[in-house]
């Protein structure tokens, strides 16, 4: 759900344009599943985005560079992935700060988009995060693939949801190439969801593109 305007100020949920679709993933990088997604992405000329745990980008800092080199965008998702809501002041912002150093080590430059752990988020987390520059990213179509028991359970979902808009935006899915839980979580049903879904709705003429390339009207 998208957070009420009076309580977190405006954050990006979706897009202006249908003929458009972002993709995004987070909990990365994660070895092998981020590198098999790279590759299918690259099949169909799409671009994503990746919101990447600090503490795992330090782990594999070489999958964090080919994200970006790849021409995908990156995130900043926190350095150890808490739930923000729960956080101090002083801790919330050394998590964006740990992480912002982590990406900005492995790719040599700044990563300006950020997205919440668990979509957790106050007023007071927002306006920390727009204080150090980031722009808080949501989404409007989630795959639900954290505990997905197959590949077309998380297409379901996010077809269930794409085609109830009418086409009359374009949408922000949220899914996952890794987890907090650990690294090398095990992604193999979102890589062949993220294949299905690029196969559908590229016949269907939607163009992949990162957040940040994204026609916006699309904040609340």
């Amino acid at each position: 759900m998208a957070p009420a305007p009076q309580l977190y100020g405006r954050t990006l949920t979706h897009g202006a344009d249908p003929a458009q679709m972002a993709l995004t993933f987070d909990d990365g990088p994660n070895d092998p599943h981020t590198l098999h997604l790279l590759d299918l992405l690259g099949q169909h000329q799409a671009k994503a985005t990746f919101f990447l745990i600090g503490k795992y980008v330090r782990r594999r800092p070489e999958i964090a560079r080919a994200i970006c080199d790849a021409g995908h965008a990156i995130g900043n998702h926190t350095y150890n992935h808490p739930n923000l809501i729960f956080v101090s002041a002083a801790r919330l912002r050394q998590e964006l700060e740990d992480c912002r150093k982590a990406l900005e080590d492995a790719v040599g430059t700044p990563a300006p988009l950020f997205r919440p752990p668990f979509g957790g988020r106050r007023p007071n987390v927002l306006r920390t995060v727009r204080s150090l520059g980031l722009e808080p990213v949501m989404w409007s179509v989630t795959g639900f693939d954290w505990d997905a028991k197959s590949a077309e359970a998380i297409v379901e979902k996010v077809t269930t949801q794409v085609d109830s808009r009418r086409r009359k935006q374009s949408e922000i899915v949220l899914l996952h190439d890794g987890s907090h839980l650990g690294f090398g979580f095990e992604r193999k049903f979102t890589v062949e969801a993220t294949r299905i879904l690029l196969q559908r709705y590229a016949a269907e003429g939607k163009k992949f593109v990162s957040v940040e390339e994204l026609k916006r009207d699309g904040s609340r």
